[in-house]
């Protein structure tokens, strides 16, 4: 059974998780990665995805995150998002409209800036077929 460790979930609104948890799987920029207990230090930049909470009582708990950071520290993990909503409360229109809102950005924007936007929406899409899976 892995040790708990402290999370924090903070969005710009309000802290929105505060607690121990046994694991967490976190949508890097470079990908997925799960973080637990003694993880080495690292700093890194949140792409669109699902934040897995895993909890010693063996519950689970999920936010979709757009955007943010993620800090692994000795003391636990921080997870700063720009935009953070658990899927227990999550409005289906929501994720409709950000996919609706990258979409109009891929048809707007050329070069870096239209990749960047691709790679939302593919994204975003993911998380949407996670859902109704």
């Amino acid at each position: 059974m892995p040790d708990p460790f402290k999370f924090e979930l903070v969005s710009p609104e309000k802290l929105l998780f505060s607690g121990d948890v046994e694991q967490v799987l976190v949508p890097g920029a470079e990908g997925d990665m799960t973080i637990m207990a003694r993880h080495a230090p690292l700093i890194t930049t949140l792409r669109p995805g699902l934040l897995e909470l895993d909890f010693p009582d063996g519950k689970r708990q999920r936010f979709f995150a757009r955007g943010g950071f993620a800090e692994v520290i000795p003391a636990g993990l921080t997870v700063l998002a720009e935009t953070a909503i658990d899927l227990d409360d999550m409005d289906p229109a929501h994720l409709t409209q950000a996919i609706s809102d990258a979409e109009e950005d891929v048809a707007d924007l050329s070069g870096e800036a239209k990749d960047r936007a691709q790679m939302t929406l593919e994204h975003l899409r993911q998380v949407q077929a996670a859902l109704t899976a």
